[in-house]
């Protein structure tokens, strides 16, 4: 019998080649490229009165210096707004090179290329820039209080203001038995992928045609917009992703100005041209997440269950607005997460500042939606002195009223339905992991010996697999060996792996004889790209839909080889045979022969397969709906996303004189549908936990009042170590597959990160007794709260 590979912890296939160097990742490329080196700007806010490139032209080795004067056609204009919204009533892109103005520190003024990158960089170095200062505007409470304009033509600094509700939220929180406000604040992060962004171009000049090699999450994203900007027909534009080194989102965002600028000098010099991004132009030039204000009014009953919820928020985008209102969005709706609000009421401003734009960053607005609701239901058990988790379980979406339509609309313009879930049996899961029940007498435990430990819970649901589509092609050689392509690309999630057990199980065939290719534009040209937990569902379906498309010609091929039905076949490593008789089969290569005749036999194997030798002498050889090979192409494209769920509990120590912050267990239980290979996706919640526990303990972009970036380094960014991780993160699983796709799956790659603020801040509230409304938090920010609540109790004792 074949081992069924679905649902099997295969190892990772590609692992091998990655941690012995065998990984080809973009500066690995272009030997022979010239490079380029980017002038940015010093400023947050400045007019740009003139550029001065004179000293410049003295530098040996430099081929061309490009400023925004340089620009023509469409790459004169503005970058694309790539996703519109009709509440998107002022949206701003910037220019390729910086046309008058810069509007943060980092923006790109200049390009220069040059033999190598030093001289390029040395190149940069005299270009001498006359800038006008202007104010800068830092920060959501500048942006809000618009004493100052990041654009001129933006009133109030509001890019957008857009509302959803369904129900009389107002009314149903004033007639509710009891009344909660809530202020709540995140600060900025950032994806920080090992690799930076980069990106190769050659121009064929006899073809002319351009190919590139750039480390992006969209590969077909990037080459549409490459044909635009450059005037090229889509055919002449081929891009391939190489290894990438991490996206996180941040790759996702295309094209950056770099994707157009290279491949735009590449074609006037005749010469292949190469950039790569350092760490610093990453943290000033490339783009953050999470910076959120939220107010927050709730109305419960006595039992604590959800009778009005109203939210209203400010959402910090940046100096630009490329990638539209899709993060907002997202809090505004995923906030909810496993609980009916009964009336809800969503308001949000999307708000520009004199800072990095912002783009989704792995979790994509969840962490700030789960942060808002999560620490309201901390607020509502506490209010009534009720457990946790009873308070959360009583507000539950039931598994019989799924599929769940919220009444809202989601980022993906479709209405927010949850199609699969089972939130009771999550919670009795995580409650039995973590301990729950017998938490109160740990923590009474540890307060008696000196120790400050607390526990938190955090709940929520992800929208993943969004469209609008993926597809996959399926091809069996003649050696048997299988190909699969598809057009998203692969960041180190695992994919020819998965994508491999997929199609060992549809066709029959060991592994080891499957070869997975992902975006690359020369061997699947149409895709939409890999974000929002999407691959598995999107791709994952699609190739599952091309290899069952495959084994049918496989199966009727064989059939007529072996006089048999199609029925009575089955594919058994990689043969196909006669049930219940073994002897009668044959392989998979010798079918792929026969299913192509050819006129030529120029080996044994096309000896078996002219037109003399095959099929019936009064048919033609290739039927009217049939073609030569073994080969299936699909795609998927669903009505709507599927959403994953899961709970996070994690046990923290906080140090009573240092306030250090030491996670003492970490418990996930998660929830996305079908199991491809459980390995994968303990090792993306793994992934997800490490960023959830950075962005709630150490991350943050440290602006100061000129729009300043002052941790633009790893040195002053910090980020946990293996030493700041728990031992283990304990993970247990629920399978409720999605109805949505042929496989049932729903996404697993930002779960992990999704409840990290949220829970943490319950567990650090529950250590110290007193809430944590803002996050992250270090250890002096934990001891200036303490200090600062010790006064203020000093100060009420004082009173009396």
């Amino acid at each position: 019998m074949t081992t069924r590979m679905m649902g099997e912890p295969v190892r990772r296939v590609e692992d091998r080649r990655l941690l012995t160097g065998g990984g080809r990742y973009l500066d690995d490329l272009g030997a022979d490229a010239v490079e380029v080196a980017v002038l940015r700007s010093p400023h947050a806010h400045a007019k740009i009165l003139d550029i001065d490139v004179t000293g410049a032209l003295e530098v040996p080795g430099l081929l061309a210096i490009y400023t925004y004067e340089d620009l023509t056609g469409p790459l004169a204009d503005p970058l694309p707004l790539l996703i519109p919204h009709p509440a998107l009533t002022h949206g701003r892109t910037q220019y390729p090179l910086a046309r008058d103005e810069v509007n943060y520190v980092g923006e790109a003024v200049a390009m220069v290329v040059a033999e190598n990158r030093y001289l390029a960089e040395d190149a940069v170095e005299r270009i001498v820039v006359s800038y006008e200062v202007l104010p800068p505007v830092v920060g959501i409470a500048a942006a809000r209080a618009a004493e100052r304009l990041v654009h001129p033509d933006v009133p109030g600094n509001v890019a957008a203001h857009f509302v959803q509700e369904t129900g009389d939220a107002a009314a149903a929180i004033a007639a509710a038995p009891h009344r909660l406000e809530l202020e709540l604040d995140i600060e900025r992060s950032a994806s920080t992928p090992l690799e930076g962004r980069g990106v190769l171009a050659r121009w064929d000049t006899d073809a002319q045609r351009l190919r590139i090699w750039t480390s992006t999450q969209t590969s077909t994203g990037v080459r549409a917009a490459v044909a635009v900007k450059l005037g090229l027909d889509l055919g002449s534009v081929e891009v391939i992703t190489p290894d990438v080194g991490g996206g996180f989102g941040v790759k996702i965002m295309h094209p950056w100005p770099e994707e157009v600028l290279v491949p735009m000098a590449a074609r006037a010099l005749g010469r292949p041209v190469k950039f790569t991004e350092d760490r610093r132009e990453h943290f000033i030039s490339s783009a953050h997440e999470r910076g959120q204000l939220q107010r927050i009014e709730v109305g419960y009953d006595d039992d604590g269950r959800l009778l009005g919820l109203s939210v209203r928020f400010w959402h910090d985008h940046g100096a630009y607005i490329p990638y539209g209102l899709i993060v907002p969005i997202i809090t505004s709706t995923q906030l909810l997460g496993p609980y009916k609000p009964g009336a809800y009421r969503v308001e949000f401003e999307s708000l520009y500042t004199n800072t990095v734009i912002v783009t989704p960053y792995r979790g994509a607005g969840r962490p700030q939606g789960v942060f808002a609701m999560e620490r309201t239901m901390d607020a509502i058990a506490a209010d009534l002195g009720l457990d946790r988790a009873e308070v959360r379980e009583r507000n539950f979406i039931q598994p019989e009223e799924m599929p769940y339509d919220h009444g809202l609309i989601f980022q993906d313009g479709r209405p927010l339905i949850y199609d699969s879930g089972d939130f009771p049996a999550s919670l009795a899961k995580l409650k039995k992991l973590i301990g729950w029940d017998s938490w109160s007498d740990y923590q009474a435990q540890a307060r008696a010996e000196g120790r400050q430990v607390g526990i938190g819970l955090a709940c929520y649901v992800e929208g993943t697999g969004v469209g609008p589509y993926e597809g996959g092609h399926v091809q069996v050689e003649t050696t048997g060996k299988v190909k699969v392509a598809t057009g998203l690309t692969s960041q180190g999630q695992g994919h020819q792996t998965a994508f491999a057990q997929i199609v060992a199980d549809e066709l029959g065939v060991p592994m080891s004889d499957i070869e997975v290719v992902t975006g690359d534009t020369r061997r699947f040209p149409y895709a939409v790209g890999t974000f929002a937990s999407r691959a598995a569902v999107m791709s994952g379906s699609a190739i599952a839909l091309a290899a069952r498309a495959a084994r049918a010609k496989i199966l009727k091929v064989a059939a007529e080889a072996l006089e048999a039905e199609a029925d009575d076949l089955e594919i058994v490593e990689g043969k196909v045979r006669v049930k219940g008789s073994p002897s009668a089969e044959i392989s998979l290569g010798t079918v792929a022969v026969l299913s192509n005749p050819l006129r030529y036999a120029f080996d044994e194997a096309s000896k078996a397969a002219t037109q003399f030798a095959v099929g019936h002498p009064e048919l033609p050889p290739v039927g009217e709906d049939d073609e030569p090979g073994i080969e299936g192409r699909d795609y998927y494209s669903p009505l709507r996303s599927t959403f994953a769920n899961g709970m996070h509990a994690v046990i923290v120590e906080t140090d009573p004189d240092t306030a250090e912050i030491k996670i003492l267990r970490y418990c996930v239980v998660h929830d996305c549908g079908t199991l491809i290979n459980p390995m994968i996706v303990a090792g993306q919640v793994h992934g997800g936990v490490a960023q959830g526990v950075g962005g709630a303990l150490y991350e943050r972009m440290a602006y100061d009042e000129a729009g300043q970036l002052q941790n633009a380094s790893f040195m002053d960014f910090l980020m946990p170590y293996a030493s700041e991780m728990p031992d283990e993160i304990e993970i247990d699983h629920l399978q409720t597959p999605s109805p949505l796709n042929p496989l049932g799956i729903k996404g697993a790659g930002e779960a992990g990160v999704i409840p990290g603020a949220a829970v943490f801040a319950a567990a650090i509230s529950d250590a110290e007794g007193f809430e944590i409304t803002k996050m992250p938090i270090s250890p002096s920010e934990l001891f200036e709260l303490r200090s600062a609540r010790r006064a203020a109790g000093q100060r009420k004792g004082n009173r009396s």
